[in-house]
């Protein structure tokens, strides 16, 4: 009798929607840990460029039938983000297909490639905060996310740290609050900004909930009240993202708008395929994206000591 083979692009057809449904139910049950921290936007060219506006200085008194000033708004740095592109592929032998292993195979295999699809979006991302501090990883105005002499529009220079960086604490989160009502813009105006959420490693996740949870003062014996707590200080509380490499450091998010940005290019795409050479079912995961910020204001953060 005459032994039909298996058309093997037909096998593609059947195999594919099954694997692309479960790559899909993975990827989005590891920790989107990035959302807590970035703000994502769509793009569509191979990178983006965000540039800072410098604003007004203060006004000033008009006497009677005398000219006003004028000012110039001028543009201050540009923030570049270059999108990366993140792929990964697994192949299934012409063998396994034939004793029917791609079932089982499949899953396992389709099951990692999403989890390192995923981890790699998430050690790409918190990349920001850990090279917060690393003066060879700079934004548009020259200086690293965190530094003490960011440069200013209208002259000067500012911090979004502290002169000497300090263990997570009582004070040092109160030290923080109080320099992030301090932030000023270009043109050295205050502006109202406040530290919305705190970001943590694993390890600060217990100093970090007494710190913000404990309706006392944490580790006296006074009976003063927690003032970041009886304030709604910090509303949105903390967070702890696990990609964080830096055991003692700490970061206080707020709500500066155009901060910590993820351009996605190319959202996730699956395909599969067969390959005439070796016979073997490839399986292929893709996605284009960059992580940046554009503001350094969003972020007050520390060292540790």
């Amino acid at each position: 009798s005459l032994i039909m083979a298996i058309n093997r692009a037909q096998l593609a057809k059947e195999l594919e929607p099954g694997l692309n449904a479960l790559f899909g139910m993975e990827y989005a049950t590891y920790d989107n840990q990035h959302t807590e921290i970035f703000d994502t936007e769509t793009s569509d060219r191979a990178f983006e460029e965000e540039v800072m506006i410098v604003g007004f200085g203060n006004a000033s008194v008009k006497g009677e039938g005398t000219a006003v000033e004028y000012d110039n708004a001028t543009e201050g740095f540009t923030s570049r983000y270059s999108h990366e592109t993140v792929a990964l592929a697994f192949s299934l032998t012409e063998e396994a297909v034939e004793d029917n292993l791609y079932d089982r195979l499949g899953s396992r295999y389709t099951k990692a490639l999403a989890r390192s699809m995923a981890n790699t979006k998430q050690i790409k991302a918190a990349a920001v905060l850990n090279n917060a501090f690393d003066t060879s990883v700079t934004g548009g105005d020259g200086q690293p996310l965190v530094s003490s002499s960011h440069p200013l529009g209208g002259g000067g220079t500012t911090a979004n740290r502290a002169t000497t960086h300090a263990d997570l604490n009582e004070t040092s989160l109160e030290d923080a609050l109080i320099a992030i009502s301090n932030f000023v813009d270009d043109r050295n105006l205050n502006i109202a900004l406040q530290g919305r959420k705190l970001i943590v490693p694993n390890e600060l996740q217990f100093v970090a909930d007494r710190l913000l949870q404990s309706p006392g003062r944490v580790a006296t014996s006074d009976n003063d009240i927690n003032a970041i707590k009886n304030m709604g200080m910090i509303p949105e509380g903390y967070v702890v993202n696990n990609y964080l490499t830096d055991s003692d450091a700490w970061f206080l998010k707020t709500d500066c708008p155009d901060g910590f940005k993820h351009f996605e290019r190319s959202p996730m795409q699956t395909s599969l395929e067969g390959d005439f050479d070796t016979g073997n079912m490839r399986y292929k995961a893709r996605e284009r994206y960059s992580f940046g910020f554009s503001n350094w204001r969003a972020v007050f953060a520390s060292q540790g000591a």
